[in-house]
């Protein structure tokens, strides 16, 4: 199939894999099968999908969210310099990565009473009750 880069369109899965944002195209297209991709805030719905230069992609990468602007369309799938001349990433996974840090230094593990597997306080604690009881 022939691509549009005359008239500044191209398919959907082509583009993300040509970024090298999936592995594979076939990974590129199921992602967009299960229409986790939007164009502009709309969803996706199928890989055939044509984008152009301009448009807003927003996608799970990973346990990240990707924003992206579409730069270039690219007409091969080259080296990861090349890839990132393709795109202006607008919600940088570093960035991710800091709030997701801070947000488990923060995080405190909590249990109700008697829900779920005893701890080890209170495995002891019922150890001591039991050793009691056989003494009387």
């Amino acid at each position: 199939m022939a691509e549009n880069l005359e008239t500044g369109q191209i398919r959907l899965d082509k583009w993300l894999w040509h970024a090298r944002f999936f592995r594979s195209r076939s990974i590129a297209s199921t992602v967009c099968k299960a229409r986790k991709v939007r164009v502009d805030g709309t969803i996706a719905a199928k890989a055939s999908v044509t984008v152009r230069t301009g448009q807003v992609l927003t996608f799970p990468q990973g346990p990240h969210i990707r924003v992206v602007k579409i730069l270039a369309l690219g007409t091969r799938r080259g080296p990861a310099t090349e890839a990132q001349a393709l795109y202006d990433d607008l919600s940088p996974i570093e960035a991710q990565k800091e709030a997701l840090k801070e947000e488990r230094k923060t995080a405190v593990a909590v249990r109700e009473a008697g829900s779920g597997r005893p701890t080890k306080a209170d495995r002891r604690a019922t150890d001591k009750l039991m050793a009691k009881g056989e003494e009387r």
